[in-house]
């Protein structure tokens, strides 16, 4: 049997009719995950534009919703990386069969069995797992969408403190409005740039870290 796995170089018509099945329902899974995706994206923008309204609805309001929409935006950041984490998965499928099975049979007709790329997806679904990282799956989201997010929740915070309830004619005075409680509004101000800065970092060491994987595995050795 080893021998004659070896040897085999084709499919048959009937195996190639269920990949094509296999294809459509990776497919599927990967745009059903991908809307999931959104839908995390989706309460981040309106958790954040809910506390802009209050935020800006008058001179008078606090900045503090800006501040504590930043709890929720991790939240749903932390979320959507471990949905990202699922939605990968199906789409290293997908890809890999557009690779290595549509576009070979396209190009020449030829699906070049001997490079044994139907072991490495047969290895997949027998041993499933996941292809990134949690805290890689975080960066990339917020590359993709979250440092968006967190950049317009920093300047709306900073224009709260510079314009209401009049323009700020001192940086200390900028720092009186700043304060949280008993949190002198220096601390906050620094807890700020240290939640920016951390975030950014993740998604900078993400970037690297994924392009480390990338050159590590090459194109035909694996998935992810």
């Amino acid at each position: 049997m080893e021998q004659q796995n070896r040897e085999r170089k084709t499919l048959t018509d009937g195996e190639i009719g269920a990949i094509a099945h296999l294809y459509r329902s990776e497919a599927y899974r990967s745009t059903i995950w991908r809307t999931r995706l959104d839908t995390t994206t989706n309460w981040a923008v309106v958790t954040l534009g809910v506390a802009l309204s209050i935020t800006f609805s008058s001179p008078e309001a606090s900045p503090l919703p800006l501040i504590l929409v930043g709890i929720l935006i991790i939240f749903f950041l932390l979320l959507e990386a471990r949905r990202y984490r699922y939605f990968s998965v199906f789409r290293a499928r997908a890809r890999w069969l557009e690779q290595h099975f549509y576009a070979p049979m396209l190009e020449d007709g030829d699906l070049h069995m001997e490079e044994n790329w139907q072991k490495v997806l047969a290895d997949d679904y027998t041993k499933p797992r996941y292809h990134v990282g949690y805290w890689t799956s975080v960066g990339r989201r917020i590359r993709r969408n979250y440092l968006w997010i967190l950049l317009i929740q920093t300047l709306a915070y900073a224009g709260k403190l510079i314009v209401h309830p009049t323009p700020v004619t001192s940086f200390q005075q900028a720092m009186t409005r700043a304060d949280v409680g008993p949190l002198p509004g220096e601390a906050v101000i620094a807890i700020g740039v240290i939640y920016i800065l951390s975030w950014s970092g993740i998604a900078l060491w993400s970037e690297w870290s994924s392009a480390k994987r990338a050159k590590a595995r090459g194109s035909r050795t694996a998935m992810g």
